[in-house]
């Protein structure tokens, strides 16, 4: 967002765009993304063109084929895990929070698998692709937390349990290759059936039922705020082309390009973790907290 000039405008000046824009549609959807979770210490996934980083993710069909791929994916998960359990809810997640409460929006639908809306209080949140914080068995359908998990997996590969690492997004990390030769994946205590994390993996689609209900509530919206998200993933994207179609109204507060730049009503540039706390401070007089985020 900019002035006349072309320079970027005050986060205040911003705040206030965005508020107005919640005060006209105060049952907007919002739609957030990776980009609201990084003050939480979480990495996101592409750059400000809308880029990805790094490298291919592992895709669910690979995951459940491969055995050398389920033991990657969970010997990065355990080195990766200690920074997303330490992960808390910033100032952002907290605004949005406060804003639900005092009915200043609508639902919040969510892209990240951090779980950190519901940490923070709000109430209406849909994952859309799951909570990386649970974990289910394909053999029989049994449940864990992943925090119960991580126990078995660092009794099951103590070599591995001080192994440093560069983070990676969703509790993802970068490790040695060396390092997972020998680790012992984990199964399920009831059937020894594979274990999954409830995501929706690359190349899998989100489940029926919750995109239904997902769509419910874009039917339900008056609008829809895009908060920290590129929307490269069509998954989110398709909210964008519902939206226009029905000619609801679309705003976007995000660090960057989106893939819905030519269809929105307002587009501030940003972080959402200084404006949504001025949103909700000029909307319902709420005050931001310090972050609990642990180091």
């Amino acid at each position: 967002m900019n002035d006349e000039l072309g320079n970027p405008l005050s986060e205040h000046h911003a705040a206030t765009q965005l508020a107005a824009f919640l005060e006209q549609y105060p049952r907007a959807l919002v739609l957030t993304g990776a980009g609201l979770s990084t003050a939480s210490g979480i990495p996101d996934y592409r750059d400000r063109d809308g880029v990805r980083r790094g490298r291919v993710p592992i895709q669910g069909p690979e995951f459940r084929r491969d055995p050398a791929i389920q033991r990657r994916y969970w010997a990065r998960s355990m080195v990766g895990w200690r920074m997303m359990s330490g992960a808390a809810p910033n100032a952002g997640h907290r605004a949005l929070a406060a804003l639900g409460a005092d009915n200043r929006i609508g639902s919040i639908l969510t892209q990240n698998v951090d779980g950190l809306h519901t940490q923070a209080g709000s109430r209406d949140v849909l994952e859309l692709h799951g909570n990386i914080h649970h974990v289910t068995c394909l053999g029989c359908g049994a449940n864990f937390t992943r925090a119960a998990l991580q126990v078995q997996l660092e009794a099951d590969n103590p070599g591995l349990g001080q192994v440093l690492a560069q983070p990676l997004p969703d509790g993802d990390a970068e490790i040695d290759p060396d390092a997972v030769t020998g680790f012992t994946a984990p199964a399920c205590v009831h059937c020894g059936g594979m274990l999954m994390p409830d995501v929706v993996f690359f190349g899998d689609n989100v489940p029926a039922a919750r995109t239904a209900a997902a769509l419910a509530r874009m039917e339900a919206a008056d609008a829809l705020l895009v908060v920290g998200s590129s929307l490269m993933v069509y998954s989110g994207f398709r909210f964008c082309r519902l939206a226009e179609a029905a000619g609801k109204p679309i705003a976007a507060l995000n660090l960057g390009r989106t893939r819905a730049d030519d269809m929105l009503t307002l587009k501030i540039e940003a972080s959402a973790e200084r404006v949504l706390p001025l949103v909700a401070d000029i909307t319902v007089g709420w005050t931001a907290m310090p972050s609990t985020r642990s180091n």
